[in-house]
């Protein structure tokens, strides 16, 4: 590969978070080893090219989800570059808008269909900082490491049979799946699931930018969309990273 690209999708509906800053790290971790990279920004309206090495997403509210779905849904090109099994990485609204459906605005909304899951509304919205244990399920077998964020949404999202966890919840309350609608429980939610993994999909609930706070799993989707396994993929020192994930973890 000479030359990697990343598609950056619908940051204008889906960018309130920071979650943009995941493209910027896969763009800087492949130059750091250096690979050219460049970052493909799709806005709403504009078609999502199918070629692309590897796509991105992130999180925003009901109205600008909503659009999301209904562009993406239309357009199609996602879906064509998850079937070409294209890694995809969807974060919090974007998890939700890859899923079978998702309640926003007052309503059930179709998503793409490209996770087994469905998400409902949260009696209180679960915010903070969430730790967990990699599932190692479908493409991510490779991570060994905690994953590490910070969630803040109002989903409570149920996985079907078709996909995995991303990990499994230490901290805070990840999916909510064993509560859907009836509110933050007791401490039966440190045992829930956390995100998503299924074919070319890896989704969370963690901002942060998740691929910060996280570079094995930045070295992972990286390694993906180059078509080579992770421990090909020259080791990076980064002091300030694992400062910053000692931090976070601890």
């Amino acid at each position: 590969m000479t030359e990697l690209h990343i598609g950056l999708i619908l940051p204008d509906v889906l960018g309130t978070y920071g979650d943009d800053g995941n493209a910027l790290v896969l763009r800087q971790r492949a130059r750091m080893r250096g690979l050219s990279a460049e970052i493909h920004t799709v806005k709403l309206g504009e078609a999502v090219p199918t070629g692309l090495d590897v796509y991105t997403l992130g999180g925003g509210e009901d109205t600008a989800q909503i659009l999301a779905a209904e562009h993406l849904l239309a357009d199609g090109g996602l879906s064509r570059a998850a079937e070409a099994g294209r890694p995809i990485l969807a974060i919090c609204a974007g998890l939700q808008v890859l899923g079978e459906s998702f309640r926003a605005g007052g309503r059930v909304v179709d998503g793409l269909g490209l996770i087994d899951a469905t998400t409902t509304a949260l009696h209180k919205r679960a915010i903070g900082e969430v730790t967990s244990t990699p599932t190692r399920a479908g493409l991510t077998a490779d991570l060994t490491e905690p994953l590490t964020g910070f969630e803040n949404h109002m989903g409570a999202t149920v996985l079907g049979p078709g996909a995995a966890p991303l990990g499994t919840v230490r901290r805070g309350m990840g999916n909510c799946d064993r509560h859907g609608a009836e509110g933050l429980p007791d401490a039966d939610a440190q045992t829930s699931a956390e995100g998503a993994v299924q074919g070319s999909v890896v989704a969370t609930y963690m901002h942060g930018p998740v691929l910060a706070r996280n570079p094995q799993l930045a070295d992972l989707l990286l390694a993906r969309a180059m078509g080579i396994a992770p421990v090909e993929l020259e080791p990076l020192d980064i002091p300030v990273v694992d400062k910053l994930r000692a931090e976070r973890l601890g």
